[in-house]
């Protein structure tokens, strides 16, 4: 492969993943939609074991995305939408947009979820822009996935992290900043 035609393709790929990510919201899910999905994504983290159930139960609340979709070729994006929980109910929508840089590669699908485990750390998500900078490792294989990472949030507050539901494939290290922004919906 020249050099050209290598560089044509990692510019070209690189634009499609960015074009996918941007247009999505413009495909917004409807709020029945984020519920639905919500609640089916609900049902498999309390599927993965008791300290899950035990951790929805006690929270503040719940920030979670169902439906998570992420695509990189060296530079990476990712959006999803999904729905913050206060009492196992649905109280207000977000979208989490993401651009992450390292040496990444793959396509997938995947759920996440952010306990907020006090008062003070859900009034300070709810108050803030919603940046969030960090770093992480991982992988996904067709349905089985790892991720460790660490974040602003869940670094210096009582806010933990899941990602559960992985499918694709992914490989990467990855450097990464997300913005989580309150929709209505």
């Amino acid at each position: 492969m020249h050099k050209s035609s290598r560089r044509s393709f990692i510019i070209g790929s690189t634009a499609g993943i960015i074009a996918t990510s941007i247009t999505s919201p413009a495909i917004a899910a409807s709020r029945s939609r984020i519920d639905s999905r919500v609640d089916t994504a609900m049902r498999e983290l309390r599927n993965l074991g008791n300290r899950f159930s035990n951790l929805i139960d006690s929270s503040a609340g719940i920030l979670i995305m169902p439906r998570i979709r992420r695509g990189s070729i060296g530079l990476g994006t990712s959006y999803g939408e999904g729905s913050l929980l206060i009492g196992q109910a649905p109280v207000e929508y977000y979208s989490m947009a993401s651009v992450s840089i390292g040496p990444q590669f793959g396509i997938q699908r995947y759920s996440s979820a952010m306990f907020f485990t006090s008062e003070r750390s859900l009034a300070r998500f709810r108050r803030q822009d919603g940046w969030t900078v960090g770093a992480d490792l991982g992988y996904t294989l067709i349905d089985q996935g790892d991720v460790v990472d660490i974040d602003s949030n869940t670094y210096l507050d009582d806010v933990y992290g899941v990602i559960f539901g992985q499918e694709g494939l992914h490989l990467g290290i990855t450097l990464e900043g997300s913005k989580y922004s309150r929709i209505v919906r």
